[in-house]
């Protein structure tokens, strides 16, 4: 009888140690299924030359990797994504802060004024890249009328990439916004006071208190938006299919044209991968620079 009893809280002492664990399972296998295996896939397929089916036919190991460097159209998207990311990142952020410091005081309409702000958070990126498409039309859109011009601004590599980057950075702003109005009413009131009867002017309680306050927000939106920046599809797909020429051909988009239309699922694997390491060794240094940087 002890001996069974024995056994009995053994087999508790295991399940009660193991039950946490077995709360992630079906995390763990849901990850498993559209998460790991895919990333898995994606790295084995970028070793093979594949047929039209992305089916894995022929290995060459680094090879296709070799042919992306070696590719004129492959660096150009790199160089083009970086430039769009910057602008990108810039501009959201920009607009968040802006958004946040003007909607921090207590006003008549501030609630219209912070819902306007946030908005383009619930728009989605497909219906605004046709909105502003029909606004910049060269014969019926709005923004040649009111500047009485007639340019063809999306077919215009000088000013494509820029109207892109434009679009998606006031996207990305409205949950900037809500990040930045959460840091500054986080931050204590009566350290302005204090700063204001010392003489500091609003610049420098800007630079001196504002940003130090709003440093891990700061870092947090960083990260977020290059994310974001390099993961944009749909105002390209939508606005200038990669054109004009390679001028918005960002390096997702590359990856959409050689799998689906070139059918060189083994290179769009090796793009993918490619993106993947750039993501992580930019989030890594970020990471490393957080702890200079930010302070809490």
């Amino acid at each position: 009888m002890n001996h069974s009893s024995s056994r009995i809280s053994r087999i508790r002492n295991v399940f009660s140690a193991t039950e946490p664990y077995l709360y992630l399972v079906p995390s763990i296998l849901i990850f498993s299924i559209f998460l790991f295996w895919p990333f898995l896939k994606t790295i084995y397929l970028s070793f093979y030359k594949t047929n039209k089916l992305g089916q894995a036919k022929l290995f060459v190991g680094i090879g296709n990797y070799k042919e992306l460097f070696q590719s004129s159209t492959f660096i150009n998207s790199l160089y083009v994504t970086l430039v769009f990311v910057i602008i990108v990142v810039s501009i959201s952020m920009l607009l968040g802060l802006i958004g946040a410091i003007l909607c921090n005081k207590t006003f008549p309409g501030i609630r219209f004024f912070s819902t306007a702000y946030a908005l383009p958070m619930a728009i989605a990126s497909s219906s605004a890249a046709m909105i502003f498409r029909i606004m910049l039309h060269p014969s019926i859109g709005i923004v040649n009328k009111l500047l009485h011009l007639n340019i063809n601004w999306l077919a215009d590599p000088r000013y494509a990439l820029v109207l892109v980057a434009i679009l998606t950075g006031w996207l990305n702003s409205g949950i900037d916004f809500l990040y930045f109005s959460a840091g500054l009413a986080s931050i204590d009131e009566t350290i302005y006071e204090r700063a204001s009867v010392d003489g500091a002017g609003p610049v420098r309680q800007f630079v001196h208190l504002t940003l130090p306050g709003l440093s891990p927000i700061l870092f947090y939106t960083i990260v977020v938006n290059i994310i974001q920046a390099f993961q944009s599809f749909g105002q390209v797909k939508i606005l200038t299919q990669g054109g004009p020429g390679d001028a918005t051909n960002l390096i997702v988009y590359s990856i959409y044209r050689d799998a689906f239309f070139n059918y060189r699922f083994g290179s769009a694997a090796a793009e993918s991968v490619i993106l993947f390491v750039i993501i992580m060794c930019l989030t890594l240094l970020m990471f490393k620079a957080e702890k200079k940087g930010v302070s809490y």
